[in-house]
């Protein structure tokens, strides 16, 4: 009888990516000691026999001969993904990827994805790839890739299955809520160079800055588009609009460190776990790059993770007034343990607090401003759309935060959706103009959501639902408090 124990690691790289579909991060290392019977934490010997019981009948009984490797690694899957939705082992083969998609450069078709009773589900397509450029969307359910179905196959392996030689043609089977009939959408693989910060001028002195995901580089990119924006307003912003909408996620650090591009002081999030090695603090140390000028922040429930932590900590430190739809609500950190046959474990480890104390996990990030369509079928499916509190397995973390609703509320016109502008609504022209640097041409006659953000930003009048009633009305923004 042996027991196992982590020493305190040296270094630690922390997930906040939803699946397996984008993960972004670098490995750490320590060492696993083993230790000799007589330690309080002893391995159950009745759980281990009986697992040793199953181990040899499988072996012995099973229809086709099966190698001990199979069986070891299926077994150490298992035990990993009943814990929650984010946990997972990676092989040797799997970990190698994923420390290739750590400098925003892979092939495939640019989707994020988790999975969710046997089939895959879209969290977010991310701008400028094959997947948004096809029309792939938020809730959209995967169930099928070139034609086998995905049902019963590790999420790891169907992520596999979709990535594969640039310019190679893959057909995926799509089920859209609220539609009887599946899609058949046929992409090209395509070797994926994400601009993850990218920045225009909406109107005379007010900026927009569109962050797709985080990267290593975003929060740096992100105080750079600052600068380029206030050149472009002679020196000063009067105002700037933050769109992490169907942004999955990405690097902790990134999060941080764009945060505190708009911060002077302040906490930015906390980690609680059961160690003390998972209890961390992040403040920002600025200084504000706007100087205070006022900020909106746009989100959906395509926003999540590092996504979800700027947003709560522009929010609660009084930096930035948020406006969309409730937010995906993955909130739990995820360490990268190496092994010592060359895989990872992908572990859960803590979650994420607002620096309000609010839990981000099974929760979101509610707006201050709720924007939804007036047509009753376009409500309904965004209320469908694909959760962190949905998905199988996922860890709760109650609080008195859950309770907490928006202060306003802007119904949309029964023509106006609320979409994402991504590089798929562009011409090729301005598609090679992002390619080629930061800036992106947003079109305010298409996107409902964010023309009503930048008349809010201006002191207009908005159309704000009360008891019933549509009442025009300046919404006030907050004043930086803490700056």
């Amino acid at each position: 009888m042996s027991t196992f124990r982590t020493p305190k690691p040296r270094s630690r790289t922390f997930f906040l990516g939803i699946g397996a579909g984008l993960v972004l991060g670098a490995g750490i290392s320590f060492a696993v000691t083993v230790y000799a019977a007589g330690d309080r934490n002893g391995i159950p010997l009745k759980q281990i026999q009986t697992f040793s019981q199953v181990f040899e009948i499988v072996k012995s009984n099973y229809v086709d001969p099966t190698s001990d490797k199979k069986l070891m690694n299926g077994a150490i899957e298992g035990m990993v993904s009943a814990l929650d939705p984010h946990s997972a082992y990676l092989t040797p083969k799997e970990f190698k990827a994923m420390k290739v998609l750590t400098n925003g450069k892979f092939g495939g078709l640019g989707i994020e994805v988790t999975g969710d009773h046997g089939v895959l589900k879209v969290v977010a397509p991310i701008d400028g790839t094959p997947a948004a450029k096809a029309g792939i969307r938020h809730g959209d359910l995967i169930i099928k890739i070139d034609h086998k179905a995905v049902q019963g196959i590790p999420l790891q392996k169907a992520v596999d299955m979709m990535r594969g030689k640039p310019g190679t043609p893959i057909t995926l089977t799509i089920l859209r809520p609220h539609q009887v009939q599946p899609l058949h959408i046929t992409l090209t693989r395509a070797i994926i160079r994400v601009q993850s910060v990218r920045s225009a001028m909406l109107a005379p002195g007010y900026g927009y800055i569109r962050i797709s995901q985080f990267q290593e580089n975003t929060g740096t990119e992100t105080r750079k588009a600052v600068e380029y924006l206030e050149q472009k307003a002679h020196g000063h912003l009067k105002g700037l609009i933050l769109d992490l909408r169907n942004n999955p996620g990405g690097v902790l650090d990134a999060g941080v460190e764009t945060a505190n591009t708009f911060l002077n002081k302040g906490l930015i999030v906390y980690t609680k776990g059961r160690t003390t090695d998972s209890d961390m603090r992040f403040s920002a140390q600025g200084p504000d790059a706007l100087h205070g000028a006022p900020m909106v922040v746009l989100v959906n429930g395509g926003s999540a993770s590092a996504a979800e932590i700027v947003t709560g900590a522009l929010k609660d430190d009084g930096r930035a007034l948020v406006m969309g739809q409730r937010s995906f609500g993955k909130g739990s950190v995820q360490t990268v343990i190496p092994l010592s046959n060359g895989g990872a474990l992908k572990l859960t480890t803590a979650l994420y607090y607002t620096p309000a104390g609010c839990s981000i996990q099974s929760q979101g990030i509610v707006p201050n401003v709720e924007v939804q369509p007036a047509n009753a079928r376009l409500r309904a499916l965004n209320a469908d759309l694909l959760k962190e509190s949905e998905l199988q397995g996922v860890l709760k973390a109650p609080d008195e935060c859950s309770k907490v609703t928006p202060q306003y509320t802007i119904v949309l016109p029964n023509s106006a959706t609320v979409s994402t502008p991504t590089a798929s609504t562009q011409s090729a022209e301005e598609e090679d103009a992002v390619a080629a640097g930061s800036t992106l041409k947003p079109d305010l006659t298409k996107d409902y959501p964010l023309r009503e953000a930048l008349a809010v930003l201006e002191h207009k009048a908005v159309p704000v639902q009360e008891k019933g009633h549509r009442v025009d009305r300046v919404i006030p923004l907050p004043k930086a408090a803490g700056q």
